[in-house]
């Protein structure tokens, strides 16, 4: 999932948006979100945080010996989160269904998040992984047939499932007082929808990372990381000249193929226009054609309209999944040196090369700044649960998952950071993991994924304006004509 911040109030369109002024405060979430120490804490993840594919697992028999290795390694996470642990369990029995986007690595780690929880309350929990979240659960929701939790797909859609009724309130089955003291009150109010908290951030993501392999990055870019996107760029031209294309770019993911593409568009807004262009954008106030965004592309399409600059070129950009796009930074030699992804893709990584090491075989630089004014800026996406059906293996399971103890498993798996202020900076794997949780600390402008706060229907719509546009960078002013023709109706629902 991907995510940013709105406020209770409506905007001059009318109902969508209960989010509209969160994303101005959302650096304050920032400082006490994820490096998580009673100064300082952060947040973040990902497109929906991986839109891979996964079949219907049930986490007990077969499921159960997948997780078995990772639970393991998590073993000891609620003292390592530097935290009294919470009350046993109670041992309840029965099943929860749970539908969400993870796959592959990020399915093993929520398996491995669960295993205790499974242990101690008896509780069968049966996992489903879609790319397409938005509309099997729309579907499922609308079939009368919903999980009983699921990950939404973000803030935008929560709120349409929210004011239809379809969502439980959780303010009533969760310790308030537990909350309050575990997380900002900018990560409770990104579940909130008039007054009520009807979903809660288990998981997050920084966003705008420039991910390399030290051995060889330091053979093309003289030792020194690009500060500036001009710097950047002409990195991106010598990488070229020498035969190799310098970036890897892959933006299939299912049904919501495109969003690596809508994270590009999101840090150069911020960084280029600022935040105020960038909340008047996702707010639907300022048109796709204004100056602001068509530059946006523009500047975007210095890289991807150069096929010499990415590898494949434009089909192979469409061709492949995300969380394969870095692969080719590790092959001998290199088919390319950069990849703009977030920072739960070192799962990724290191899941398709085990033998990797952070910081030895793949590190980062922060997107570079456009305008100075907005240099330091940061994008920031999670994963938010919500509940459709209040059971008692439901209210136990989501209870859980707000925990310490159950986010710092995660955690210590690697691929993500935890909202929760008590999952302290000694339990992330890595210094990597940990410097992306203090990038977060230290920036001074934050915003939250803008295509997650958009209407769904704006959302698909710039999924494909991304799909189209890579095809094609001459058909801009028709993508961004008609992504104003989206935005005219979006927003009244």
């Amino acid at each position: 999932m991907r995510f940013l911040h709105k406020n209770s109030t409506e905007n001059s369109t009318g109902k969508w948006t209960a989010w509209q002024s969160i994303g101005l405060a959302l650096a304050g979430l920032l400082l006490i979100a994820c490096s998580s120490n009673s100064n300082k804490n952060s947040a973040s993840v990902a497109t929906t945080a991986a839109r891979t594919g996964a079949s219907a697992t049930t986490v007990a028999g077969a499921g159960a010996s997948q997780t078995a290795a990772g639970t393991a390694r998590a073993a000891g996470t609620a003292t390592a989160a530097g935290t009294a642990a919470s009350a046993p369990l109670q041992r309840i029995g029965g099943k929860v269904s749970v539908l969400a986007t993870w796959g592959g690595s990020e399915q093993d780690s929520f398996l491995a998040m669960v295993k205790p929880f499974m242990d101690q309350t008896g509780v069968q929990v049966e996992y489903e992984g879609t790319r397409d979240l938005n509309a099997v659960l729309t579907t499922r929701v609308q079939g009368g047939n919903p999980p009983d939790l699921a990950g939404l797909p973000g803030p935008g859609e929560m709120a349409q499932f929210a004011r239809a009724g379809k969502l439980v309130d959780l303010g009533p089955l969760l310790d308030q007082n537990a909350m309050k003291q575990q997380y900002s009150d900018d990560w409770l109010k990104l579940g909130q929808v008039d007054a009520k908290q009807v979903g809660i951030f288990i998981k997050a993501a920084l966003k705008g990372q420039i991910w390399y392999d030290p051995k060889t990055f330091s053979q093309v870019n003289g030792g020194v990381n690009p500060k500036t996107w001009d710097e950047m760029v002409a990195l991106s031209n010598k990488i070229a000249g020498t035969g190799t294309t310098p970036w890897c770019i892959g933006l299939e993911s299912g049904a919501a193929s495109g969003w690596p593409g809508t994270d590009w568009l999101e840090d150069i807004v911020l960084r280029q226009s600022g935040p105020d262009v960038y909340d008047n954008w996702y707010q639907g106030k300022l048109k796709w054609t204004s100056p602001e965004i068509k530059k946006a592309w523009q500047t975007w399409a210095q890289i991807v309209g150069n096929e010499k600059l990415v590898y494949g070129g434009k089909q192979t950009m469409a061709a492949t999944n995300f969380g394969d796009a870095g692969n080719p930074l590790f092959t001998t030699p290199p088919k390319c040196y950069m990849e703009h992804q977030a920072s739960f893709i070192t799962d990724f990584f290191t899941k398709a090369n085990p033998a990797l090491k952070p910081v030895t075989d793949f590190n980062f630089f922060p997107f570079p700044a456009i305008d100075p004014k907005y240099a330091d800026s940061a994008e920031v996406a999670g994963d938010l649960f919500g509940m459709f059906k209040d059971t008692p293996q439901a209210r136990a399971l989501i209870k859980y998952l707000t925990t310490p103890e159950a986010q710092a498993i995660w955690v210590k798996r690697g691929g993500s950071i935890s909202p929760n202020k008590l999952v302290t900076p000694d339990v992330y794997p890595d210094v990597l993991s940990r410097g992306a949780a203090q990038t977060l600390t230290t920036a001074k402008i934050a915003r939250f994924d803008a295509s997650d706060l958009m209407p769904d229907a704006m959302q698909t719509a710039f999924l494909q304006g991304i799909l189209s546009f890579i095809q094609n960078p001459s058909g801009l002013d028709s993508i961004l004509s008609n992504l104003d023709s989206v935005q005219q109706d979006a927003y009244k629902h």
